[in-house]
């Protein structure tokens, strides 16, 4: 697969999943925005529940693996990417940290070489 093909698959997938997530929970929220409730329905049966751990165990993976990146490869704004994993959920804020640390990645590949 090449690089253009692999990031005009997260752009779509990250914004298929905002226009999911705005078309699907944003009506529901403001007719009654009670945040907690809405994340506890997340949890409401066993297939729920287990869906949701899910997202919430990647999200702490994704943080885990930005934090590191943060400290091994100098990857900077990664933090938005945290944020955008809560809202509106991992999915965006997985693909965009992929696509800037492709970015960065590339930009410090290409100074190594000028610096040879």
């Amino acid at each position: 697969m090449s690089e253009s093909v692999f990031k005009a698959i997260l752009v779509i997938a990250a914004v298929f999943f905002t226009a999911f997530f705005a078309v699907t929970i944003l009506p529901p929220l403001f007719e009654n925005p009670d945040l907690w409730g809405a994340f506890a329905a997340g949890f409401v049966n066993p297939y729920s529940s287990g869906y949701s751990t899910d997202v919430l165990v990647c999200w702490v993976i994704l943080a885990a693996w930005v934090a590191y990146e943060a400290k091994a490869y100098e990857i900077r704004k990664g933090w938005v990417c945290l944020l955008l994993g809560i809202v509106p959920g991992v999915a965006v804020g997985f693909a965009l940290y992929l696509l800037l640390r492709a970015k960065q990645l590339r930009e410090f590949k290409r100074d190594a070489v000028r610096a040879s």
